[in-house]
């Protein structure tokens, strides 16, 4: 919503203003406007005072009298000019100067009220009580009938005390109420923010993720490929094998394209499903992989020359398709990372049945050479967001080498 802040007052303009020092004073075009119009009415009333009380000597006082109550009339005046600031010393000229001096009456008014609504209570009422102290003998003095009738005089200044000092501290009050929401406002905003760039962090790591596990496991099998061809061709060259026969070459190319062509349509695929409302509030079911599609994984990792035994449990297509998509990653990036970090060792998947409210997912092959226990092979970006997929749902992911055999294992809690 656009703010005018011409119509704020300078403290609540400032504090709208993020860039804006917290001290820095700067009047507004409405502050303008409000001493203008100030110093105009008590101007008014100087010369009102002046012409009708004091040129006369309506009170009958010295000429001295007279000119100290000029010259501290138009001193209060002109400090309505400096009321926000310095509002304590305006309120102490107008407590002490204006109390004794006619022609300040509305000056003096103006900047107690000024006092009381940028420093609240504790400077308003002392200094208010000390004016009305201070204005008691001089009305006393020089006011018809105040000597005879003193009691109406006095709850007359008191109430007027009184009512300069609430209206200021009302007007104090309403201005820190809307500071108050405005700095709540601010505090749910950042609030806001902070949430967003943690969504968006998080979006971008499963991006990251999805990203991982479509590509790696295409690319290592157009790597494997394009790897063997590669190999053959230099046995050739060097004549220690025949050359790869045109059919050979095509079975190769064959292969690598349709990897290639795979890879790109199951990133299609993520990339739809980044675009789609979330929870499906578009109607469309998530077109990423599930639990049926376990077998035709495990058979594109033999056609690369893997040599893999799987043994997949009946009934994963009961489980919530999250789970399900969450154990052909498992799965997925465990041949990918056998292929990578074990070349021509054996992989052993197993997948079992739902077992006292849980899954177990398993993915084993040889440790390569030189791998001591310590040393988790393939352990990167892949395996690393695997355990933030189990973790969501609850369960727990743990890699080992156990007797030359690496081994990752998936335990996810799950309900049909």
């Amino acid at each position: 919503m656009t703010v005018d802040r011409w119509m704020l007052p300078g403290e609540l303009a400032r504090a709208d203003e993020p860039g804006e020092r917290s001290g820095a004073y700067r009047r507004t075009p409405r502050d303008w406007a409000v001493d203008v119009t100030m110093f105009a009415i008590a101007a008014l009333v100087w010369v009102l005072e002046f012409e009708y009380y004091v040129l006369p000597d309506v009170f009958g006082q010295p000429v001295w009298a007279r000119i100290a109550d000029s010259a501290g009339g138009a001193a209060v005046c002109l400090a309505i000019w400096w009321r926000r600031r310095f509002p304590v010393t305006t309120g102490l000229l107008a407590g002490t100067a204006g109390a004794l001096a006619n022609t300040a009456a509305s000056a003096m008014i103006l900047l107690l009220f000024s006092l009381a609504l940028h420093r609240g209570w504790k400077w308003a009422v002392p200094i208010t009580s000390v004016a009305v102290l201070i204005s008691v003998p001089y009305i006393y003095l020089n006011f018809p009938g105040a000597d005879r009738q003193p009691l109406p005089w006095l709850i007359s200044l008191l109430l007027g005390a009184a009512l300069v000092v609430t209206a200021g501290l009302a007007v104090r009050a309403r201005r820190q109420v809307l500071l108050a929401l405005r700095l709540r406002a601010d505090a749910e905003r950042r609030g806001h923010t902070r949430e967003l760039e943690e969504s968006r962090r998080a979006e971008r790591q499963r991006i990251a993720r999805e990203m991982h596990d479509v590509l790696a496991h295409r690319i290592s099998l157009l790597a494997v490929h394009a790897g063997a061809l590669e190999y053959r061709t230099a046995q050739a060259e060097q004549g220690v094998a025949p050359e790869p026969s045109a059919a050979e070459v095509r079975d190769v190319v064959a292969v690598v394209r349709t990897n290639a062509n795979q890879a790109l349509e199951e990133l299609r695929e993520v990339l739809d499903l980044l675009r789609q409302q979330p929870d499906g509030e578009d109607g469309r079911e998530s077109p990423q992989p599930t639990a049926d599609r376990l077998p035709a994984l495990v058979d594109e990792a033999r056609l690369s020359g893997q040599q893999v035994r799987a043994d997949f449990a009946t009934g994963l297509g009961r489980l919530r398709p999250q789970i399900q998509r969450t154990i052909y990653r498992i799965v997925q990036e465990g041949l990918t990372n056998a292929r990578k970090h074990a070349p021509g060792a054996s992989v052993d998947v197993l997948v079992s049945d739902v077992v006292a409210g849980e899954v177990l997912v398993q993915v084993a092959n040889a440790a390569p050479l030189g791998v001591t226990t310590s040393e988790i092979p393939g352990a990167g970006a892949g395996l690393i967001g695997l355990a933030e997929r189990v973790a969501l749902h609850g369960g727990e992911l743990t890699r080992e080498i156990s007797e030359g055999e690496f081994r990752m294992r998936a335990r996810i809690p799950c309900t049909s």
